[in-house]
This record gives C-alpha cells, sequence and structure tokens, in this order.
C-alpha cells in the first residue's frame, strides 16, 4: 500500500453519512422526478416553452438521481475494492459521467428559463412608451424567441449534445488513459479523488459554466428589478402586480437555487485544485471531504426540483392538486 492510498483515510461523514444521504435523495428524486416528467408529458395539453425547459430539466434530474447509487456504492466500498478492479471502473465511470452531464444540462436549462420568463415580461411592455427602441429590438425580437415552444426544443437538444459531445471524451479519457496511469491500490485514493491534468482543465472549466449560469439568473433578476423600478415611476401597473410578481418569484427561486447549491462548489472547486497540491495529508482529506459534501449538495437540488415546480409553473401546480383531489375522492368513494 503507497503512501498515496495511506494518505487518504475517508471519515465517517463519507463511509457513511454520504451513502445514507446520496440513497434518500435517490428514491425522493427518482419519486418526484417520475412524477413530474409523467405530468409534463400526458397530462399538460398545450405545453409553454417553460413546460419543455422544466422537462428536460426533469430528464437531467433523473440523470442525477441514476447516478447516485454509484456513488452511494463507491463511498461504502470504495476502500475496500482494488482500484483497477471492474467494479470500480464502472462505478467510476457512470457515477462521474451521469453527474456531471446532467449538473450541466441543468444549469443551463435554469438559466434559459431564468431567460425565458424575463423575455416574457419584457414582451408584455415592449409597446409601452417608456420602454426604448434598444429594449424593443433586443427583447422583442431577440429574447422572445426564448419563449417559442420549437426554439426551446432544438435548443435543449443542442445542449443535451452539446455537454455529451464534451463531457464523454474527458470521462472516457480519464477512465482509459488517467485511471490506468496511478500506482494506487484502492479504489478509494488521491488518483480517483484529484483526477490528473486533463480532468482537473475539465473541472474548471465546468465551474466556469457553473459561474456564467449564476451571472445569468442574477443579471435577468436585476434588470428584471431595475426595470420595474423605472416603469412604476413613468406609470400605474396595479392592473399587471400579478404577473410581475410571478416573474419576479421565478427568477428569485432559480437564483437562490444557484445561491444554495451550486455556488459553494463553484467556488471551492478552483480553491481545491490550488490547495490539494500541498504534501500536508491532513489537509488533503478536509479538502476532499469538503468537496464531496458541497457535490452531494449540488446533486441535492436534483431531487428536490418537484418542490421548485410547484412554485414555477402554476399549470404543474393546478395539475398536481386536480390529480391528487380525484384520488381522494375515489379513495372517499370505495369506502362510501
Amino acid at each position: 500500500m503507497n503512501n498515496n492510498t495511506t494518505c487518504i483515510q475517508p471519515s465517517m461523514i463519507s463511509s457513511m453519512a454520504l451513502p445514507i444521504i446520496y440513497i434518500l435523495l435517490c428514491i425522493v428524486g427518482v419519486f418526484g422526478n417520475t412524477l413530474s416528467q409523467w405530468i409534463f408529458l400526458t397530462k399538460i395539453g398545450k405545453k409553454t416553452s417553460t413546460h419543455i425547459y422544466l422537462s428536460h430539466l426533469v430528464t437531467a434530474n433523473l440523470l442525477v438521481c441514476s447516478a447516485m447509487p454509484f456513488m452511494s456504492i463507491y463511498f461504502l466500498k470504495g476502500f475496500q475494492w482494488e482500484y483497477q478492479s471492474a467494479q470500480c471502473r464502472v462505478v467510476n465511470f457512470l457515477g462521474t459521467l451521469s453527474m456531471h452531464v446532467s449538473m450541466f444540462v441543468s444549469l443551463l436549462i435554469l438559466s434559459w428559463i431564468a431567460i425565458s420568463r424575463y423575455a416574457t415580461l419584457m414582451q408584455k411592455d415592449s409597446s409601452q412608451e417608456t420602454t426604448s427602441c434598444y429594449e424593443k429590438i433586443f427583447y422583442g425580437h431577440l429574447l422572445k424567441k426564448f419563449r417559442q415552444p420549437n426554439f426551446a426544443r432544438k435548443l435543449c437538444i443542442y445542449i443535451w449534445g452539446v455537454v455529451l459531445g464534451i463531457i464523454i471524451p474527458v470521462t472516457v479519457y480519464y477512465s482509459v488513459i488517467e485511471a490506468t496511469e496511478g500506482e494506487e491500490s484502492l479504489c478509494y485514493n488521491r488518483q480517483m479523488e484529484l483526477g490528473a491534468i486533463i480532468s482537473q482543465i475539465a473541472g474548471l472549466i465546468g465551474t466556469t459554466f457553473i459561474g456564467f449560469s449564476f451571472l445569468v439568473v442574477l443579471t435577468s433578476y436585476y434588470s428584471f428589478v431595475s426595470h420595474l423600478r423605472k416603469i412604476r415611476t413613468c406609470t400605474s401597473i396595479m392592473e399587471k402586480d400579478l404577473t410581475y410578481s410571478s416573474v419576479k418569484r421565478h427568477l428569485l427561486v432559480i437564483q437562490i437555487l444557484l445561491i444554495v447549491c451550486f455556488l459553494p462548489y463553484s467556488i471551492f472547486k478552483p480553491i481545491f485544485y490550488v490547495l490539494h497540491q500541498r504534501d500536508n495529508c491532513q489537509q488533503l482529506n478536509y479538502l476532499i471531504e469538503t468537496k464531496n459534501i458541497l457535490t452531494c449538495l449540488a446533486s441535492a437540488r436534483s431531487s428536490t426540483d418537484p418542490i421548485i415546480f410547484l412554485l414555477l409553473d402554476k399549470t404543474f401546480k393546478k395539475t398536481l392538486y386536480n390529480l391528487f383531489t380525484k384520488s381522494n375522492s375515489a379513495h372517499m368513494q370505495s369506502y362510501g
């Protein structure tokens, strides 16, 4: 057993808490997202661009949930498996691939939802006299596309294609080339947790995408607030308060999601790549533990999304309410 293997020692958090958390998140996520997808595909007749974005977001969430059992097994058994064993390779490849593909897809879709919601607001005000010529052109023509269902479908397909085209080669390269270069003896080791140069570069690029997504949502939200403040000083918008409140709530919810789930992960990842180069086993273990906890936090968003859908889409909320109402009525009649 080499020094790298003895240096990396999983704590109770990694070997016990994380496997349990991932399994619980998987159960909740599979149930909630399967129900959500069933509603989006079969119970909502006229689908808007938001429904299309949310449907693809659910698909990404289910992909995250499919990776959670692999992550759970890795943290539970990784310190017992041999590094070159088949189970170590399978768990590492499938868990890493599913987790990162779905994470980046969901981030980009959340950004498009924010743009679509903002475009909805701006379209309603593009005819106002207070709206500048620049706003009429930019929001009335360019961002208008994000609200079109056909454009939403094509955009989501492009997102999947680009993300898969980038992450699959990197993951295959890591599994076939980088993973065979180390001299580790156990599956849970420094090489597995840190990755080699190509993997670290890909990780930094992914972190940049997270920052970009956060910036898009943040810009949409504060542009909306600025626009709302401007028109309030020029005209009465009492009849539109419900629309404005709805759009503002949508953007705020997405912003909170990114802040709570993804921002800590994106801030810590570059710090992790810099500090892990020091030859300090205790510090390295702390860094790896923190990385794994923040990764779990980022993936937890996929399991809680069905709750967020209730806030983002009134049609989804109404459909779900009607389903439970009919189910309860049928249940009461069977005992009547």
